[in-house]
């Protein structure tokens, strides 16, 4: 938790060194569903890519402070379910969801302390919807059996859960479909004739509704932070390995991956060079995928010498 504060305290400073930091003051005294509005609304931009890092480190910001006011508030007990959970306040469980989500898209020099950071977000809400009893059992079967890091396990892993998360999407539309048929139901009957007392009971839907929808979200964000969180552990550890290379190595390291992209380079213009007059011209190789290519070659080495090793 110590480099989730640091994360957060760097990316507070920043932002306050910043112009746009007079509108934090204006969000102060916001009440948590309108923070939680304005950060959800800057997540949605941010899962498009229309946000650029000024965005997203307001959008961290603000959910970060979401996060605090659920707390102060003590909106969700351990000794609670899904079904001791008000509608109005299911959104809430989605804040750490979108902190982990937010927080990994923000860009520094250090990366494994952003990686750090978002893994703690995820798993918090893993937790607290493991102890509201909102995870399936199929998931839960998975996390507590730890079998073997295999492909075919890690196939199975990823097929299920793909299924499930077909099933929230698949949810989510229906009920935008219905609320929409209903809608407009409801226009048409307007337009004939006035409502009666009692027909505003169509309207009593709408509550059930809601609370499918946040649910089916809730299913769907679990979905995918099980990836995420899979995905930042790799990424962690591969640059951890560059690290741990560069240290050890000092610059030899570093000469040696030049002197290999320099080959590759040239390899690339002199193929590109025979490939044009047939084909399409090929993606360059520029310096912007240094770093990929630094930890794929750590990896390919680690392999390596695991498969020698044997």
């Amino acid at each position: 938790m110590v480099e989730v504060e640091e994360v957060s305290n760097k990316m507070q400073a920043q932002m306050r060194l910043h112009p746009a930091a007079a509108a934090e003051e204006e969000d102060a005294d916001l009440p948590l569903p309108a923070l939680f509005d304005k950060a959800s609304h800057l997540h949605s931009l941010a899962s498009s890519s229309s946000l650029d890092q000024e965005g997203i480190r307001k959008g961290v910001d603000l959910l970060r402070r979401c996060d605090e006011m659920v707390s102060k508030l003590g909106l969700f007990s351990s000794n609670e379910t899904k079904d001791d959970i008000s509608t109005a306040n299911l959104k809430y469980l989605l804040v750490p969801y979108y902190l982990g989500e937010m927080t990994e898209r923000v860009a520094q020099e250090d990366r494994v302390p952003v990686l750090k950071a978002s893994q703690d977000h995820l798993k918090e809400f893993i937790s607290i919807c493991e102890a509201l009893e909102l995870i399936s059992e199929d998931e839960l079967e998975i996390s507590r059996q730890k079998q073997p890091d295999t492909m075919a396990n890690r196939r199975a892993q990823k097929v299920a859960r793909f299924k499930r998360q077909k099933a929230a999407e698949t949810k989510l539309l229906e009920i935008k479909e219905r609320k929409e048929r209903r809608r407009r139901s409801l226009r048409a009957a307007a337009l004939s004739a006035p409502i009666e007392a009692g027909e505003e009971d169509a309207f009593e839907d709408d509550g059930e509704e809601e609370r499918e929808a946040w649910l089916a979200t809730i299913s769907l964000a679990l979905c995918k932070a099980f990836d995420l969180l899979d995905m930042l552990k790799k990424e962690e550890e591969m640059l951890l390995a560059v690290k741990e290379r560069q240290a050890k190595d000092g610059n030899a390291f570093a000469r040696e991956m030049l002197d290999e992209r320099t080959k590759r380079a040239e390899a690339w213009h002199h193929n590109a060079a025979n490939r044009a007059p047939y084909s399409k011209p090929a993606d360059p190789i520029t310096c912007a995928t240094f770093a990929q290519d630094v930890i794929e070659e750590q990896v390919f080495h680690k392999h390596m010498s695991t498969n020698t090793s044997r």
